[in-house]
């Protein structure tokens, strides 16, 4: 959904990511180091710190796109390597809400069950041909309610976090059934 602003958003980062003339990669390197600082501050319990850098880490993975586009230095192993940092981003940002004490481990095994599933399902689907950006929750909106989970529990209480992993969880799983139809729909009535 959130996918749908980029272009929007796009006009923005991209005249700014044009004249930056650094290599795309370390810009998804650094979004990577940060989402592990992410992680290990919501691991020593502060959520409203854990927020900031989950909004650091989420621009640095618009902005290096922007970079590789706007300087013609997009690759497929940029692509690649912006891809599966996403999902070890995602995990560990996870780990450390559950390290922290705000949810409990099963439901942190869902929430992280349920995000790479998100991915796994569209990888799989464009593997075999078939664009599949489907979906309410993809990553950009999981990491969305995250951010204000923390920003929320960090005023009215860890509470808050809990309610908004277990909402990545139904949505995920949600996402993963509407990539799954849409899927199906897309090979064998398409």
């Amino acid at each position: 959904m959130l996918n749908n602003l980029r272009p929007y958003l796009g006009r923005i980062t991209d005249p700014i990511a044009s004249r930056i003339k650094v290599n795309p990669n370390y810009v998804t390197l650094a979004g990577f180091i940060i989402a592990l600082v992410a992680a290990y501050t919501f691991a020593v319990k502060n959520l409203f710190l854990g927020g900031l850098l989950i909004a650091l880490s989420g621009f640095m993975d618009i902005i290096d796109g922007a970079i590789a586009r706007g300087n013609s230095k997009a690759t497929k192993f940029g692509g690649f390597l912006d891809s599966t940092l996403d999902r070890f981003s995602d995990a560990f940002i996870l780990v450390g809400i559950t390290y922290g004490g705000f949810i409990g481990w099963l439901t942190g095994m869902l929430a992280l069950h349920a995000s790479l599933s998100v991915s796994y399902v569209r990888a799989r689907a464009e593997g075999e041909g078939v664009p599949c950006s489907v979906g309410v929750a993809e990553r950009a909106e999981r990491l969305l309610i995250l951010m204000l989970g923390a920003f929320l529990g960090s005023v009215l209480g860890g509470f808050i976090m809990e309610i908004a992993v277990i909402l990545v969880i139904v949505l995920g799983y949600f996402t993963v059934v509407q990539r799954i139809y849409y899927s199906w729909k897309m090979m064998f009535c398409g």
